[in-house]
């Protein structure tokens, strides 16, 4: 019989785990996460202000161009009282993009839609790094158990980092950590969209969380169909939770 989740309980887990990480991989370090304004970045920023103090966690915002719902970022920042550094990527990522249009232009080849989603995944990644790098910080990745098990993620982008909280525990269980942590429930309750057609991650799955998250917990899902869409997302994504493979020399 499956244990039943005690929020309490693994958020204090989490935070003691957070200590233990900085205390052996940045000891005096602070945390830097990107802050989007949903529930996966305001939750790791809330772990990391009750593991390590407001005063060692740095919230950045790194809108591309203009980006609407920025102020659920700042009501992240402002309610947790971290300082902020905001980012916009907008400009490089055109400078970017048009150079990557025009390259591949010679080369009869247009920009796939791949290359236009993940892109500004990855100047972030980048970005926080700078960032990190010059504030003698540590990066926090954001994703959850759930986006990684179905590949909803980009590799080198939100899916890079130095230390992931929320790796092991599925959406529900991180919406019940938010509520557990007194996060603004706006805020552990947004629908996260594509950022590109404001389809919701739900609508480009073809499955809810909740469905996903019962399979991975008790290994059952009712729809056949959408177990074999899950487990064909989960086997053709592995690769990105591995290590790079590399070649194995064995000297004599």
């Amino acid at each position: 019989m499956m244990k039943t989740f005690d929020a309490k309980e693994v958020k204090d887990d989490v935070v003691q785990w957070i200590r233990d990480w900085f205390d052996q991989c940045g000891p005096g370090c602070n945390a830097v996460i990107g802050i989007s304004g949903g529930k996966d970045s305001s939750v790791v920023a809330g772990l990391c202000v009750e593991a390590l103090g407001k005063d060692r966690v740095i919230g950045v915002t790194m809108p591309n161009g203009v980006q609407k719902d920025i102020s659920d970022s700042m009501k992240l920042i402002n309610h947790l009282g971290i300082r902020h550094i905001n980012l916009n990527i907008g400009e490089t990522y055109k400078a970017l993009m048009g150079e990557v249009e025009k390259q591949l232009g010679t080369q009869d080849t247009e920009v796939s839609r791949q290359t236009v989603i993940n892109m500004p995944p990855r100047l972030r990644m980048t970005t926080l790094y700078a960032i990190s790098q010059s504030l003698n910080g540590r990066v926090a990745n954001t994703c959850n158990l759930s986006e990684d098990w179905v590949g909803y993620s980009t590799r080198y982008g939100d899916a890079a980092g130095d230390f992931s909280p929320l790796g092991g525990l599925t959406v529900q269980e991180v919406k019940a950590i938010g509520k557990e942590l007194g996060l603004p429930i706006e805020l552990v309750e947004k629908t996260p969209a594509d950022g590109l057609t404001d389809k919701s991650d739900e609508d480009n799955l073809g499955f809810t969380y909740a469905v996903l998250d019962r399979y991975i917990r008790t290994g059952e899902c009712d729809d056949p169909r959408t177990k074999a869409i899950i487990d064909h997302k989960h086997m053709m994504n592995l690769f990105k939770l591995q290590p790079i493979p590399h070649f194995e020399y064995h000297a004599e």
